[in-house]
């Protein structure tokens, strides 16, 4: 079986649940408060692994005692979590309100997931046998370029996820086999305000022009549109569900197309698989807890087809 290789952070997700958020200034009261394991990196290896990829997680937590809870709960979601390193300090926070929109806030405390460092990187990855790797921005951004430069060295396919937001250098796009931005993102690593399908198709090929492979636009509610250097285009739109909460949404749909990528599904049909996991994950509440496994996004499938 291919390899799947995450590279990124590994969170406690403080959730809770509000109905509407507070003004500045404003103290409203929570209808309740969870602790549940998230971090863009983790997240999105959950949801590759549960999505049927056989996924190793690369990243840090503390020594505090949320580091043994999230380690077991990757490895409990079945991601290999032997190269998870406890580093001193507190594990990464992420402070998350949602409101009865299922919309969110999210304030992230980087805790061990600041220290990951190429060095870590160096040592620590072994890249015979896989297939890709998968990074976000919730570590130092130093040690992700380090990260690219190293897979495409290798020849190992590099899907990256630049979130939060920041610019890429336009020497790192030809190393990007698979940029994956949502309207946000993309604004600020193309330059191009996206709303729609037309503006996502110009963002996307201002990416290409510099030299990525093919590029993924996420646009929440209204689907997702690809393009690709050898000229494929493909606007998909997303299932119509009713939302519950939005938190790690955009995760899943990545892990699950790195997922079906990775499993050798033609591109439309690895966009359809993402958006159908993406589209389960919003009507559950919490992030990694929210992940549908391959079983239910098929089923999904085959009842929206």
């Amino acid at each position: 079986m291919k390899q799947l290789l995450v590279i990124g952070s590994v969170n406690m997700d403080v959730v809770s649940n509000v109905k509407q958020f507070p003004l500045p200034g404003e103290t409203i009261h929570s209808s309740g408060t969870k602790f549940v394991p998230g971090g863009k990196g983790a997240n999105q290896a959950v949801a590759a692994a549960r999505a049927g990829a056989a996924c190793t997680m690369v990243g840090a937590v503390g020594l505090d005692p949320f580091g043994d809870t999230l380690v077991e709960s990757l490895a409990e979601k079945g991601v290999q979590a032997d190269s998870v390193l406890r580093k001193e300090g507190t594990s990464g926070i992420a402070l998350i309100t949602v409101n009865e929109e299922g919309e969110n806030n999210i304030i992230l405390s980087a805790g061990a997931n600041g220290k990951v460092s190429e060095e870590d990187i160096a040592s620590g990855v072994q890249w015979d046998g896989i297939y890709a790797v998968l990074l976000q921005n919730e570590i130092p951004w130093e040690t992700t370029v380090a990260a690219i430069r190293s897979a495409s060295a290798q020849g190992v396919r590099v899907f990256l996820n630049p979130a939060p937001a920041r610019e890429l250098s336009d020497d790192l796009f030809p190393l990007i086999d698979t940029l994956i931005v949502n309207e946000t993102e993309a604004a600020v690593v193309t330059g191009v305000k996206v709303i729609d399908f037309a503006s996502a198709e110009a963002s996307a090929e201002r990416a290409l022009a510099k030299g990525a492979a093919s590029v993924i636009v996420t646009l929440g509610e209204q689907g997702c549109f690809y393009a690709s250097a050898a000229g494929v285009r493909a606007a998909v739109p997303a299932f119509r569900v009713k939302p519950v909460d939005t938190t790690a949404a955009g995760d899943t749909f990545i892990g699950a197309y790195a997922a079906a990528c990775t499993d050798g599904l033609a591109t439309e049909e690895a966009l359809r698989f993402a958006a159908a996991a993406a589209a389960l994950a919003v009507t559950r509440p919490g992030a990694q807890s929210s992940i549908p496994d391959k079983a239910e996004i098929e089923a999904f499938l085959i009842s929206h087809s």
